[in-house]
Order: structure tokens, then C-alpha cells, then sequence
């Protein structure tokens, strides 16, 4: 039976919640005192059901199952290609690929984890929604917070990607009510909003200073206690449109924690989890499998990133970590600052693998029992397709994919083969940029180049039949998972010498620990040296266009979609271009594109990927 929040919840209805927002907000971030007190009115603690605990509960300490996964990213349906697979380390030493990943599959997942489990919460660590395929992006990720309801979630953190269409429509995705421009999608039916808060610590509204989300919930049953503190990535302005984040203010993650987390221990509550929506990257002898050794040779030592510092430098008040944003699979232990372990997990994305952490919850003193010697009991699980579908899930997917079917299965293109996402040149990548070059020259016949930011793809294009398609087919619903975020490809006129410096932003300054290269148009070509360091990884006179060396001094009109023209993912000199033009959708573009340069007779073959010449490994 699935669990209804809202009945466990008094007082969790729309009203209250905003209410509870508003109590939040009472103080700045900088003020301590009663602030925790302010943001916990009736109604922000999950219900104590048993009233205290029963007789059965009274021993000395009890394990609390702590049920966690991050970036789903809407996707309701199994996802496809290399985005629905994950990598399992066997016995032998040899991997196998596990297809996983769907709603469906995640609901089972996680009703049969709680079964013969008295104490269980589910949390997630932000990027539920956002970058989402047609059937919960096309209607603002209203199904993706009900599938969210349905799989009995108790609460999560926000990630950047909550933030992607402005802190108004993220409210509206938590309190419910119709999309301000679109209405209700469904006849009769206002939309109800989410069964569980979304906690935001770390963001304040930069007029107020105040909380723009509830910072902290705390999570009852039979008199246990858990405390939950959210926070995101202090750099989510950097990632995200400056119209999604306008007008609120990123904070430390560290600094944000230990705030909250005294805050939270004045209240009596000493067991506290941190819900971060920042992530960490395996060691290479992980080889990309999920159940890689991370403690191996010692705790942490599997793990890097920005996730290891913000773990060893939070308080050890909190006693264990739920983190995302990376979409890397890991379980891993790092000592706290007085040399205790704790967990610090991550379930990949898509809802392809969730974690299972045992935490052991001690009555007397309120506390996870946590020691230097005993490490937390932290595991990784694939929610594969050989299990049940949950019914519920099966007539939810049904429901919105009649509403969107009508779009979804347009053909827009054909293609010969897979048109995958992953290298550091891909297939892809070097399509979109080519159909993104052919729009900007329909504005502007001088563009010559178009770059494309890898994060903006979002998955394959696969020759496999998809939606009833014959092979081959590529449907506008295929098109907008690959590219759902709705951005514009605008033009901007730039030195050879700023062309060089984009070049270099890839490997260098923000993206230098972990690189971000732009997916080129043809007639750019270039080498990557991966044997240097940083900026200099790009070899300068190895830059040509349409086979001409790069002209420091002269002019290029060059297409980037309105994310990058922004300065977005840490290219701050695609924002100091001049002569700015704003064009038209960049999925119609790549729609067009298909349409007018392939057909049933004669598919589009994928590119080959070959305008950047790679020098050792990325």
C-alpha cells in the first residue's frame, strides 16, 4: 500500500505549506537564535503515528532505514541507450551491463526495500525535475511530482535543476495549483502539488535575506527523531539561466550545514542527515560499476570532488551524507572531523539505482551511533527490469503519455545507427551543433561555427523502434528528451583571440578539475593535449576553421544556445560577445534539421565525431 503523506501530515495542505514558508522566512540565514524554531510550525514534522514508542520499540537502540536516491530528472519511463544502463562489477572481476531505470521498476524497488522495516524514510538529493523527457517536461514536471507522491518520498533537497524555470514555478511544483500561462492539463483537475517538503538551506531571496524554501524538516516515528537539512550547490547560479535564479543568493554548503545543524541539536534533535546537491567522482579503478569498493585501500579513498571536502569539513553533528549532481554511483565512508565515519552516498540518476543506509538510531541519547572502527552499513541497489511494475506507476504513465502522445510520436528525422552522447566528441554533440549552424544562418549568413555545451544533451538518439516508430525514426518526443530545456540559439560576433579563450574555459579556470568541451560544428578542428595541464590541454595553432588558422585579430559570428551566451557553465567570454541575436527554439532547430537532411530512404548517418584530435585521456 502506498503511503499518503499528506494523511500523515495534518495541516500539509497548500495553505499550510506556504504558511510554513512564510514562518521560515522570519530570519536571515546570518541570524541564529530562533530561527529553526520559526520554520517549524504545525505541520513541518511528518506525523508521530505510534504517539511515542510502543513496547515492542523500547530496547536501547533501533536501526532506522534511511532509503535515498538523486536525479531523476523526470523520467518516468525506462530510460534508453547508455542513460537506462548501468555497469556491475561480477565476481570474476568482469562487468556486466544491467538495463535499468523507469518509475514503474523504482516503485517496486522501493515498496519491497521497506517490507519487515518498522523505521523507514525516503529522501531524495535534488534534480527530481528538470531536463526531463516529453512525458513529464512537456507539462512542467507535474508528473514527475506525482509519480514522486506515489513512490512514498518524505522529503528532498533541492538541486539546480528545480531552479531552471524560477523559484515561483518551483513554490507552485511544492504548494500545487495550475501553470500560470498553460492552466490545468487535465479537465476538472488542479494540479495538487508535492506530498513532501523541498528543503533549500542554502538559498535566501536577495531582497529579504529570508529562506526562499523551508531549510530543515524533521521526520518522526515512535518517538525517533531525524533531522533533515537541503542545500545545493553554492556555483547553482553558474549552471543555471540567470531568469531561473534571479533574485535569490547561493550560499556555503559547509557554513549552511553547520548552522542548521546547531540549529537543529538546540531543538533536541541530535540525529541529522544533510540531503546535498553536490556530488563526488569515483576513482578510475571503478570502471564505471556501481558496486566498486569505496572504501578500498581506506575510508574515502574511492572517491573525489567537490562532495570529499564538503564531507570532511562539515560538522560531525550530522551523520550522514545523501548527495547527487555528478550522477555517479557510490557508497562510501569519510571520517568526520573528529575521525568518525559516516556515509556519503550517491544512487546515479534517473532512477536507475536507489541506496539502502542503515542508520542504528540510539533512544537515550537521540543520536546515530556512529564510531571511528564500525563503518555505517551504506548500499547501492539496480532497480532492474526483471521485477514487477508497479500498477499505480503503469496507469500514471498512461495517463500523461495519452495527453502528450499527439506530439510525442511526431517523426521529425531518420537516422542510420545510434546517435550517442558520450565522449568527449560525440555523435550527437556534432549534430546539434551542426543543426544549431544551419538556424543561425537562416538569421545571420556570416555565422561559421556553433558550439554546443554537453550538458545541454541530455540522451541518445537511438536507431532501435521507439513509441511504435519503425526503426530508425526519430520523434519529436526522442528530440525533446535529447534537448528539453527549452533554450533559444542566439548569435554573438567574437575575436579569434575571445574563440581561443572559449576553447581554453573547456580545460581551464571553473572547468579545469573537471573539463566541459563544446560539441563544434564542422569546419572547426583543434587538439586537445591531455598530457598538459589546463588552459594549455588546447594547442593553440592547432585551431582552424573551414582549414584556415585562427586569426587572432579577426571578427567570427558564432551560435550558442542562450544558456552558453549567458556565460553559463563557466564560459564567461561567450557573455562579453558583441552584436547579440536571439533566435528561435533550439530543439526546432535540431527538429528542422533532421527533417530537411534525412529521410525513410535516406537516414542521416551519425557523425563521426573526428574535429577534435585527443592526446592522452580526458
Amino acid at each position: 500500500m502506498v503511503r499518503s503523506r499528506r494523511a500523515q501530515r495534518p495541516g500539509s495542505v497548500r495553505t499550510t505549506r506556504r504558511g510554513r514558508r512564510a514562518a521560515a522566512g522570519v530570519a536571515a540565514l546570518a541570524v541564529a537564535g530562533s530561527l529553526f524554531a520559526a520554520a517549524q510550525p504545525a505541520g513541518a514534522d511528518s506525523t508521530d503515528r505510534a504517539g511515542g514508542a510502543d513496547r515492542k520499540d523500547r530496547g536501547r537502540t533501533v536501526d532506522v532505514q534511511l532509503l535515498s536516491f538523486n536525479d531523476f530528472h523526470g523520467n518516468l519511463e525506462p530510460p534508453q541507450g547508455s542513460s537506462g544502463q548501468v555497469t556491475e562489477l561480477q565476481p570474476d572481476g568482469s562487468k556486466k551491463n544491467i538495463e535499468a531505470g523507469g518509475v514503474e521498476y523504482l516503485a517496486t524497488a522501493l515498496r519491497d526495500a521497506r517490507e519487515g522495516n518498522r523505521y523507514s524514510v525516503t529522501a531524495a538529493a535534488g534534480d527530481l525535475v528538470g531536463a526531463s523527457p516529453l512525458i513529464s517536461g512537456l507539462f512542467h514536471d507535474e508528473p514527475a511530482v506525482e509519480a514522486m507522491n506515489g513512490l512514498g518520498l518524505d522529503v528532498a533537497g533541492v538541486g539546480n535543476h528545480e531552479f531552471d524555470e524560477g523559484l515561483a514555478e518551483l513554490r507552485r511544483l511544492e504548494d500545487g495549483g495550475d501553470h500560470p500561462k498553460d492552466g490545468s492539463y487535465r479537465e476538472g483537475r488542479t494540479f495538487g502539488g508535492a506530498d513532501f517538503p523541498y528543503l533549500a538551506a542554502n538559498v535566501t531571496e536577495e531582497k529579504t535575506g529570508k529562506p526562499a524554501l523551508d531549510p530543515v524538516y524533521v521526520w518522526k516515528e515512535r518517538g525517533v527523531k531525524i533531522g533533515f537539512i537541503g542545500v545545493t550547490l553554492e556555483a547553482t547560479p553558474d549552471i543555471v539561466s540567470a531568469e531561473g535564479v534571479a533574485g535569490l543568493e547561493f550560499h556555503d554548503e559547509i557554513e549552511t550545514i553547520d548552522r542548521y545543524a546547531k540549529q537543529l541539536r538546540r531543538q533536541g534533535v541530535e540525529s541529522i542527515v544533510a540531503l546535498v546537491h553536490e556530488g563526488g567522482f569515483p576513482a578510475a579503478s571503478a570502471g564505471g560499476a556501481y558496486n566498486y569498493d569505496c572504501d578500498s585501500p581506506g575510508p574515502g579513498a574511492g572517491i573525489s570532488g567537490p562532495v570529499a571536502e564538503i564531507a570532511e569539513g562539515t560538522t560531525a553533528s550530522v551523520d550522514a551524507f545523501v548527495t547527487g549532481h555528478t550522477h555517479q554511483p557510490y557508497a562510501c565512508t569519510i571520517p568526520d572531523p573528529e575521525g568518525n565515519a559516516r556515509s556519503v552516498t550517491s544512487a546515479s540518476s534517473f532512477g536507475r539505482l536507489y541506496t539502502d543506509t542503515t542508520l542504528t538510531y540510539d533512544r537515550r541519547s537521540g543520536d546515530i551511533v556512529r564510531t571511528a572502527t564500525e563503518l555505517p552499513d551504506a548500499e547501492n541497489h539496480v532497480v532492474d527490469r526483471e521485477r514487477p511494475k508497479a500498477p499505480d506507476m503503469t496507469s500514471l504513465i498512461e495517463e500523461w503519455n495519452a495527453l502528450a502522445e499527439p506530439i510525442a510520436a511526431k517523426p521529425v528525422g531518420w537516422v542510420s545507427g545510434d546517435v550517442p552522447r558520450s565522449g568527449t566528441e560525440s555523435p550527437l554533440g556534432d549534430l546539434i551543433a551542426d543543426a544549431q549552424l544551419a538556424h543561425a544562418r537562416t538569421l545571420d549568413e556570416s555565422a561559421v561555427l556553433a558550439l554546443m555545451n554537453p550538458g545541454g544533451i541530455r540522451a541518445d538518439i537511438t536507431y532501435a523502434a521507439s513509441g511504435g516508430e519503425g526503426d530508425g525514426v526519430v520523434t519529436y518526443g526522442e528530440g525533446f528528451t535529447v534537448q528539453p530545456f527549452s533554450n533559444t540559439v542566439n548569435l554573438t560576433t567574437l575575436t579569434g583571440e575571445q574563440l581561443l579563450k572559449v576553447l581554453r574555459e573547456q580545460v581551464g579556470g571553473a572547468n579545469e578539475a573537471s573539463p566541459k568541451i563544446l560539441q563544434p560544428s564542422a569546419g572547426l578542428t583543434y587538439t586537445l593535449d591531455f598530457t598538459k595541464s589546463g588552459a594549455d590541454r588546447v594547442v593553440a595553432d592547432s585551431v582552424k576553421l573551414d582549414g584556415q588558422p585562427l586569426d587572432p585579430a579577426a571578427t567570427y559570428r558564432v551560435a550558442v544556445n542562450s544558456f552558453l551566451a549567458g556565460g553559463g557553465d563557466g564560459f564567461p567570454t561567450l557573455a562579453e560577445g558583441t552584436d547579440p541575436l536571439v533566435g528561435g527554439d533550439d530543439l526546432a532547430a535540431l527538429e528542422t534539421y533532421l527533417t530537411a537532411n534525412s529521410s525513410a530512404d535516406e537516414p542521416l548517418a551519425p557523425p563521426a565525431a573526428d574535429r577534435i584530435t585527443v592526446v592522452g585521456q580526458p
